[in-house]
């Protein structure tokens, strides 16, 4: 039950009904609060805790802790926050399933009733990660692609359909629908949410809608104004069944915009701009939030656009507030005039509702930008947060060429520049070098979003053909909409056909070539590129460019705005300048600078407003749930228990409850550890769990090939998440991985000691596991950086691994490492392996760990070298607050919450 402590619950009368909901300024009547300081997202927190404090899990100490925010902290105050609902995709919301599946068998092998294991709170999940780009530049590639997946996903499809059918709360958008983030943006959120409130049906309540996400860019919400942020699987399962989300109140980071953006410029140029802002700043675990006179001239696909690249800067969410603009977008994608006299009446009653005039809010820190000083940009070779002008694309390349691998180079000699790949066209010959684009990808919620781009790209497309204009036969085009909503507005606005023209036919209604999923290249492309071991490129509106991710054989990658997409296609080749080159030559033998064909502002805008209405959203997602025939003929189980298949290579019951019982072990010193990997800074959770493809000489590879899969039929990393023994060979698998204790080798290798023999990071943890040896991980800065997959904890727990010793965690993931019972150790500020001397060959005693360990404890360590000698030094045990040290003691967060819903709810 709820505890209104502060007799804060009252009644909003709006024309189409009365909504109980819970004052804010309740609080700062009491003086507990001035919410006009507060930061908007603050507020919204605020707003949770006060609606949903009831003494236990969320207490009145909490609500007057954060009503109490203030700029500048010392300590900041836990916080529960329980989101309003959950969204999933399906590369991480399998394994959720599976794992809600295996507490249910665990519940079950206990004697307990197993549907005490089901949503609370309401869960969408959308199939958008397993579509891939086999086919392309042709008008039947969509249908074949679709056709593909479901022939390689059935089985994991028919897994999601016994869920939708067992599980309360749930419910799925069938693949070729959109990318989950678009579908949130454009159909599922709400801006404010209405429930039931209890013993009175009659009466519905209103609140803030608020979310977490199994996905990283979960925050691409936030430019509606709604507060969410992507989560781990496990930490997701915790919250659909009613488990506060632990966190720190965080430090608010104001961003400053103002100006207005120049001509010629769009909304990625700036998302690149402030991404590399942020991420110089360091912002990781903390909010930023957007402010200031330049809001007024972004577009909610704009704000959407900059929020949705958060994890890119760090920022657990990239916040703008509720405004005119909002309620602009709602009325454009089809939400109902009622709902949103609601949301404009209750945000402005609450005050959440930001105007011109509204009062700065108090912030940690302030950054400020002119949106007319952002140029057009692209960000690469290696990372999202490596923003480079359009103007020095060329140079900054054959810089990266020849740079050292350890300043994101490829270390290439003066022999190696000259090296030329070749491959068969049309009975000639072409010639491939460095830097020749080999894939140009229109893909990503980030930018298919977004209107003005997609219209930019159909617009310079069109003059493109209108000029003559080809794109160069090695280059692998795809166009990959975010919903179907893109291609049928570009389809209005007679742009599909000159797209199709340059090979950017529609390929699928999914994250595609972003996330991995880009399908072969062409046999002689692949040639080309192996003969002379070309450092080959690739263009794509995504949101990640880490090395090995887009495509094992592409190893410069550059994000880049759908319209220069299609530029780069044209031109075939980063090497290129593309202020002072032409892109090609027309008909005439005429020279065609990107600059005759890039469109203005204004006609971008006319075809805007000539193709796109609400009656457009409302007619494209009024069946969203059921308007798949393929998957609405899928046959689904109905039982309360997964019936577990042995043979399965897609689904099988993770041993994380096999042997579950009530009783928790207590906290105990590691003794006797050996490492398993020594990795540098920036170390993503696709190196450390790929999603891409399955090598067929890895570990995973020979798994499946002994259980009779062909090779043809492995899918990807991502599709296999719902199977720990696929994914724990997969750990660590990332063919691009460099382990400081093979130096030289890349790939999933490793020395086990002492015998120093060399062989795989897999077969060496079970060798380790056979001689009762357990495990550590030694890494740089920024580890875990990246996608929120929680394979990359679970694997990392499934190889025998009991802590992680890193100078800096990204959030997420080491959130996750917590969630699975693994410890996050940090160095010291100005210590790291180096500074210490350690090698990765000693013997490692982790000492301190026991029952009384508080939220970030220092630990000692005894690291004994091979000759005797011992070097002693401490590390911060990253367990944030006291519920991640309960986590840790129950073996994670699952088992946690499992061990409390049997105390207290469990029914024979």
């Amino acid at each position: 039950m709820l505890v209104d402590e502060f007799n804060a619950r009252a009644f909003l009368t709006t024309p189409y009904g009365k909504f109980e909901i819970f004052r804010l300024d309740r609080l700062e009547k009491d003086g507990l609060t001035r919410l006009d300081r507060l930061p908007f997202s603050i507020r919204i927190l605020l707003e949770s805790l006060l609606r949903q404090c009831n003494g236990k899990e969320i207490t009145t100490e909490d609500v007057i802790n954060l009503a109490g925010w203030q700029a500048r902290q010392k300590e900041r105050p836990g916080l529960p926050f329980r989101p309003g609902r959950v969204i999933m995709q399906d590369f991480t919301g399998v394994p959720a399933v599976v794992d809600l599946a295996a507490m249910r068998s665990a519940v079950a092998r206990l004697g307990k009733n197993p549907r005490l294991i089901n949503p609370l709170v309401p869960v969408d999940l959308v199939i958008d990660h397993s579509v891939q780009v086999d086919f392309f530049a042709s008008a039947d590639a969509l249908l074949r692609n679709a056709e593909l997946e479901f022939q390689r996903n059935r089985e994991r499809y028919e897994f999601l359909h016994w869920g939708q059918k067992t599980f309360d709360n749930f419910r799925v958008v069938p693949p070729a629908t959109g990318i989950v983030h678009q579908v949130n943006l454009e159909y599922l959120a709400q801006v404010v949410m209405t429930a039931p409130t209890e013993g009175q049906s009659h009466l519905r309540r209103a609140f803030p809608d608020t979310l977490v996400g199994t996905d990283s860019h979960t925050t691409m919400i936030n430019g509606l104004g709604v507060v969410g942020w992507g989560v781990g699987g496990i930490e997701a399962e915790a919250a659909m069944l009613g488990q506060p989300v632990d966190m720190v109140a965080p430090d608010v980071i104001g961003f400053k915009l103002y100006g207005a953006l120049r001509e010629g410029v769009t909304a990625t140029d700036l998302t690149l701009t402030i991404t590399q802002m942020l991420r110089q700043k360091g912002v990781v675990e903390k909010f930023v939030e957007f402010y200031g006179p330049g809001l007024e001239f972004l577009s909610l696909p704009d704000r959407a656009t900059i929020a949705n690249m958060a994890p890119e800067y760090g920022a657990t969410i990239g916040f703008f507030p509720v405004d005119d603009e909002s309620l602009r977008y709602l009325r454009l994608t089809g939400r109902s005039e009622e709902h949103i006299d609601l949301v404009e009446r209750y945000l402005k009653e609450q005050g959440l509702f930001r105007s011109p005039n509204t009062p700065e809010p108090e912030f940690t820190e302030t950054l400020e930008l002119d949106l007319g000083s952002v140029e057009p940009s692209l960000a690469g070779p290696k990372r999202p947060q490596d923003r480079v002008s359009l103007s020095e694309v060329q140079r900054s390349f054959r810089q990266a060429l020849t740079a050292p691998t350890k300043a994101r180079g490829y270390e290439l000699s003066e022999s190696d520049l000259r090296r030329k790949g070749v491959m068969g066209t049309n009975g000639g010959k072409l010639e491939l070098g460095h830097g020749a684009v080999v894939i140009a990808a229109i893909t990503s919620c980030t930018n298919t979003s977004n209107p003005s781009v997609m219209v930019a790209a159909g617009l310079l497309a069109k003059k493109a053909v209108e000029r003559g204009l080809r794109v160069q036969p090695y280059v692998k085009t795809s166009l990959a909409p975010g919903s179907r909503v893109v291609s049928e507005y570009l389809q209005q606005a007679g742009l599909l056909e000159p797209l199709a023209a340059l090979g950017f036919n529609v390929v699928g209604y999914g994250c595609t070539t972003c996330i991995g999923n880009s399908g072969p290249l062409p046999g002689e492309v692949v040639k080309a590129i192996n003969s002379a071991d070309l450092v080959a490129a690739a263009v794509l509106s995504g949101n990640r460019n880490f090395e090995g991710r887009v495509h094992p054989h592409v190893r410069a990658n550059y994000l880049a705005s759908p319209p220069l997409v299609v530029a780069y296609a044209l031109a075939g080749t980063v090497d290129i300048d593309l202020i002072n080159e032409p892109l090609g030559y027309d008909n005439q033998g005429q020279p065609v600078f990107l600059r005759d064909i890039w469109p203005s502002t204004l006609d971008v805008q006319e075809t805007i407003a000539q193709a796109i209405s609400p009656q457009l959203y409302r007619e494209k997602y009024a069946n969203v749930f059921n308007g798949n025939e393929t998957w609405n003929a899928i046959p689904a189980r109905e039982s309360d228990l997964y019936a577990w298949d042995e043979r399965s290579t897609y689904i099988q019951e993770p041993p994380f409850f096999t042997d579950f019982d009530l009783q928790v072990k207590p906290i105990q010193d590691i003794r006797g550890a050996r490492v398993l990997v020594w990795l540098g800074d920036s170390i993503t959770t696709d190196h450390i769990s790929p999603a891409g493809a399955i090598p067929a000489d890895s570990p995973a590879g020979k798994y499946l090939i002994e259980h009779g899969v062909a090779v043809r039929d492995f899918n990807s990393y991502g599709s296999r998440r719902g199977n720990d023994r696929v994914m724990t060979r997969g750990t660590f698998a990332n063919i691009r991985l460099q382990n400081r204790l093979v130096p030289g080798v890349e790939g999933g290798v490793t020395v086990h000691f002492p015998s120093g023999e060399q062989m795989s990071i897999f077969d060496a943890a079970m060798r380790y596991r056979s001689e009762g040896v357990p495990l550590i991980v030694l890494a740089g800065k920024e580890y875990g950086t990246g996608s929120s997959r929680d394979w990359a904890a679970k694997g990392t727990l499934l190889l025998g691994v009991k802590a992680v010793l890193a100078e800096s965690f990204e959030r997420i993931h080491r959130s996750n490492l917590v969630g699975m019972g693994v410890l996050p150790l940090q160095f010291l500020p100005g210590e790291n392996a180096e500074t210490l001397g350690l090698s990765g060959n000693e013997v490692y005693h982790l000492l301190g760990l026991n029952d009384t360990i508080q939220p970030q404890s220092r630990i000692s360590l005894l690291a004994e070298k091979p000759d005797g000698r011992v070097i002693s030094f401490q590390a911060i045990a990253r367990l944030n607050t006291p519920l991640e040290v309960e986590y840790y003691r129950n073996g994670g967060i699952l088992h946690s919450v499992l061990r409390n819903m049997l105390r207290n709810g469990g029914q024979e």
